[in-house]
């Protein structure tokens, strides 16, 4: 793009950014007066949402202006991983503030006293001691007679989370699809055939649980779960076959985060708009629409944990790596959700003494099956070092040296560098975990190493490792 176009770009987002920063600095401290009506408070609350997001699109719109600066320069790989680490806090501070209010509110209707001294309109109340203060909560059957001034909605960490983690999912493989998303050993396709297979699945993967949801399986909870769960490790089988496995991984996580953004944006807020309306317009409360949306809640909260799983197992490669990555999938998802499941019980004070130690069991079966071979090729010889820095130098130093000539990384991943003898022998745990054990480097073995370099590599290393 034309440096001119890119100037003027420059100079319209920053005078957006500057007069929606000014205009959201003044904005609360415009008073509204008694005679105002309620409904002016709620349009300077929208406006202020339109502001926030006006001064997110400008931030977005410099980041692309600077990406297109920067393409093709050693400073486009800089740039993207800062980008990768700003994405990265802003989607774990947003999903711990999701998965905090999401277990929080679970556990207060779990652990409801439903008996004692509560009043007719009250489902339930509960004491709690927190940071030096103690707090008294109720739950309403329905709603209360008036509706309060100021009532707080939880749904913006919900829907951050989800935006925060799709750039993330384009910082990390959409934008590096050749390197990332795709391998060519699992499926040959292009960065565009990809990218598009992976969004379209999200929406696929809600119009089925969407359905599902609205059909009259919801009201068999066992079966619902079963055929929820065949239908969840056909997705996790499906990515295994068309990306690369640890792309695969990631999109089993973001499909099923989709789905529980989309649960609050379609079904839990409008459920929840509309019992307001229904309460400040005095017409009958339709009490489907709490069902609805405490059921999907509950859904919302089992799939916290598989969910977690896949958020950290991207640095594991002893999970992704396994030779059929979708079986630890189904693995931890089931394992998860008892242990999940184990839990909400227990809130209930319904204890059941088989739930947790079966699910342990099932997630332990995840750490037996990915256990590496004790019983590899024998090493007749011995290897030198000079046999494996010249593999290292074949395979490797593209990316990791001081001077990377691979086409996506400008600079050494993770700082890990093969320049020397002594740089491999200093990495020869590392080495032994992502090359021998999981295999899972070269990057898609976008090198090509072959299974007897493998073994060389292997053999030094068991022999001690040594420089000679």
């Amino acid at each position: 793009m034309n440096t001119f176009i890119l100037i003027v770009l420059y100079v319209i987002y920053f005078s957006v950014l500057i007069l929606l920063g000014y205009v959201s600095y003044k904005m609360p401290k415009i008073k509204v007066t008694k005679s105002e009506t309620e409904e002016t408070e709620e349009i300077k609350n929208t406006s202020q949402n339109y502001i926030y997001t006006g001064i997110l699109l400008a931030i977005v719109g410099i980041l692309v202006n600077t990406y297109i600066l920067v393409q093709g320069t050693p400073l486009e790989s800089h740039l993207m991983e800062w980008l990768n680490i700003v994405i990265r806090l802003l989607h774990i501070t947003f999903g711990i503030a999701w998965i905090g209010a999401s277990f929080y509110f679970v556990f207060l209707e779990n652990a409801l006293n439903r008996t004692e001294d509560v009043r007719d309109e009250l489902a339930g109340n509960l004491w709690a001691v927190h940071g030096g203060g103690f707090y008294y909560l109720e739950k309403y059957k329905v709603a209360p007679k008036t509706i309060p001034k100021h009532l707080h909605w939880f749904k913006y960490e919900a829907y951050f989370t989800w935006l925060s983690g799709f750039c993330l999912l384009f910082v990390v493989y959409y934008f590096n699809a050749s390197a990332f998303l795709i391998d060519k050993n699992v499926m040959d396709i292009s960065a565009t055939q990809g990218i598009l297979t992976g969004i379209g699945s999200f929406v696929v993967g809600w119009i089925i649980y969407d359905q599902m949801c609205k059909s009259g399986l919801i009201k068999n909870q066992f079966w619902f779960s079963i055929i929820g769960f065949i239908l969840l490790i056909a997705f996790a089988w499906f990515y295994c076959q068309v990306f690369s496995a640890r792309a695969a991984y990631i999109h089993f996580g973001a499909m099923i985060g989709s789905l529980m953004v989309a649960n609050v944006f379609f079904v839990i807020i409008p459920g929840q708009k509309e019992m307001v309306r229904s309460a400040k317009l005095g017409i009958p409360l339709d009490p489907s629409l709490g069902k609805k949306a405490l059921a999907r809640s509950l859904h919302n909260n089992y799939f916290t944990l598989p969910v977690l799983f896949v958020m950290v197992s991207n640095h594991f490669p002893s999970t992704f790596g396994y030779e059929y990555p979708w079986v630890v999938l189904a693995i931890i998802s089931l394992g998860a959700a008892g242990v999940k499941h184990y839990l909400n019980l227990k809130e209930k004070k319904e204890l059941n003494v088989w739930i947790l130690p079966v699910s342990v069991v099932i997630l332990l079966a995840a750490c037996f099956i990915t256990a590496p071979s004790t019983n590899p090729t024998e090493c007749k010889t011995q290897v030198s070092i000079t046999e494996v820095q010249t593999i290292i130098e074949k395979r490797c130093v593209q990316c990791h040296s001081s001077a990377p000539t691979d086409d996506t990384y400008k600079v050494a991943p993770n700082g890990v560098k093969y320049d020397t003898p002594e740089d491999i022998v200093k990495k020869k745990e590392l080495i032994m975990q992502r090359v021998i054990l999981t295999k899972t480097m070269p990057q898609n073995n976008k090198t090509n190493m072959t299974e007897e370099e493998r073994n060389i590599i292997r053999c030094w290393i068991e022999q001690g490792a040594s420089l000679k």
